[in-house]
């Protein structure tokens, strides 16, 4: 679902491979022209098998404006300090599920005593 207007729209395949999927979204019609950034990227700084470390970088006109680390705890299954963002935050936790799916834990589950 696009969050970049008020409303949410489900954006077509052409505004996916064209405008979210790229990073940039400036050439969308529903971008408001007043924002804090264009973009947001998040990059791998650290797999610890139970903590998975991640740098990222919000952008706007190619250039940095935030940058941050975000944590996550894989026993909890939690953020240690989540996004001030919600929009940003589901971001992480989309680049967070896609890795796992890619490189599983070994951590064993939490048993219920």
């Amino acid at each position: 679902m696009c969050h970049a207007s008020a409303d949410e729209i489900a954006p077509s395949d052409h505004e996916l491979r064209e405008f979210c999927n790229i990073g940039y979204a400036g050439g969308c019609c529903r971008m408001p022209a007043e924002r804090h950034a264009d973009d947001v990227r998040f990059a791998l700084a650290r797999d610890e098998e139970s903590r998975i470390v991640l740098h990222y970088v919000s952008e706007r006109f190619h250039e940095p404006v935030e940058y941050g680390r975000l944590e996550y705890d894989c026993q909890t299954h939690r953020w240690l300090a989540p996004m001030r963002d919600p929009c940003l935050q589901r971001q992480a936790e989309c680049f967070v599920e896609v890795y796992l799916e890619r490189r599983p834990r070994k951590i064993e589950q939490p048993r219920d005593l």
